[in-house]
């Protein structure tokens, strides 16, 4: 009998989604990403395949030597789900010299639909559901600081009856999905009544939480911009409202509060590790507030195996830290211990784990060790 065999389906207009389809013959598409807009930025992709069961599917991304990020590519193995619920690794391989740089995802399918993206998506629904379950809890207040260029609310969660300022915030960047995954870890632990480091922390802190920075962009399915095709991380020493109205309320409310501790979370390309950035080269640096970073970053790096100091970025010559990027002008406008935690796209080259790499899982586990951590740096003499 004859097979008879029919093209494959690719969607990706949906919360996040980013995808151009080039062609498709068979089981084998040939892609490429769309860039931010207004913006040159393109690394983040997040589609649909509508397929036959059993069948080997080949994706090829191409076009990446041009991607925001091609140190991203080698040795990167792209996320795979069919219940949009567990996020597997699909075998993938790059070749920098195939059409100007090509990705090829390699996954069959044991059902009729696959989703594939660059890290597990974190939907808009999904951080509804987020805040508005932490919103639930007893003890903890939603302020919405303002509305993005596209009109969506920038959410912040409070809790907690201390004395110091804690701030957390992620997804400036929206790509950057592993950090809202982090956010849900940090939520879940600080809303659990049962939890004694939660306890603990909202006894010291008064804690203020921003799940999501940019929602424009992760609806639109950005990479690393808003609706306007701006770099919030990159705004903050002069944001406006015309350009950069999530950075301009969460700063404006920052200065209301006051900030004695901050995290931003994010996610890097390149680099297989997870690590924390701090605030060298600002201005007004001292070696005492620089070892207060130093003596928290001691700590994680004890508290888990997830966690490292070898690999990360080079630190800011003294007088030239950017203050555009919110770790550093944080530190330098409040005088406090700041930080930006990057987590991978790729697997933990230290610490692997073939079948999900770095993963929502483990960002939610990073989350627990991270608060524990702060309950330490808090508790030590200063």
């Amino acid at each position: 009998m004859t097979k008879i065999v029919n093209d494959i389906a690719i969607d990706a207009e949906f919360d996040s989604g980013n995808i151009q389809v080039l062609s498709v013959s068979g089981n084998t598409a040939k892609l490429a990403l769309r860039k931010d807009h207004m913006s040159e930025f393109a690394q983040w992709f997040h589609f649909r395949v509508t397929c036959a069961a059993g069948e080997e599917l080949t994706l090829k991304i191409t076009d990446l030597n041009d991607s925001a990020f091609t140190g991203g590519w080698p040795d990167y193995n792209a996320c795979v789900s069919e219940d949009r619920e567990f996020w597997a690794r699909a075998a993938s391989s790059f070749d920098k010299s195939e059409a100007n740089g090509t990705l090829t995802i390699s996954y069959v399918p044991s059902g009729n639909i696959a989703w594939f993206a660059y890290f597990a998506p974190y939907s808009m629904e999904r951080h509804h559901d987020l805040v508005s379950e932490a919103a639930a809890s007893e003890g903890v207040d939603l302020l919405r600081l303002g509305t993005t260029l596209d009109g969506q609310p920038i959410d912040c969660l409070e809790m907690g009856e201390g004395e110091r300022s804690v701030w957390l915030y992620a997804r400036q960047h929206p790509g950057e999905t592993q950090a809202e995954w982090w956010m849900e870890g940090v939520l879940e632990c600080l809303t659990d009544p049962t939890y004694p480091v939660a306890r603990a922390l909202r006894r010291k802190c008064r804690l203020h939480i921003v799940p999501n920075c940019n929602p424009d962009g992760s609806r639109r399915g950005h990479l690393r911009t808003n609706a306007v095709g701006v770099n919030l991380n990159r705004e903050w020493n002069e944001p406006s409202a015309e350009k950069s109205p999530e950075v301009l309320a969460i700063r404006n409310h920052m200065d209301a509060t006051g900030v004695d501790f901050a995290i931003d979370a994010h996610g890097d390309e390149a680099i297989p590790a997870v690590f924390l950035a701090g605030f060298e080269g600002i201005p007004s640096w001292t070696d005492e507030q620089g070892e207060e970073f130093y003596r928290y970053q001691r700590i994680l790096d004890r508290r888990t195996p997830d966690f490292q100091t070898k690999l990360g970025y080079p630190k800011a010559p003294a007088g030239k830290a950017n203050l555009g990027i919110s770790t550093n002008l944080v530190a330098e406008r409040f005088g406090c211990t700041a930080m930006t935690l990057e987590m991978p796209y790729k697997d933990l080259a230290d610490a692997p784990e073939p079948e999900q790499g770095w993963s929502p899982e483990r960002c939610k586990l990073l989350a627990r060790d991270c608060l524990a951590a702060l309950l330490e740096w808090l508790d030590e003499p200063q």
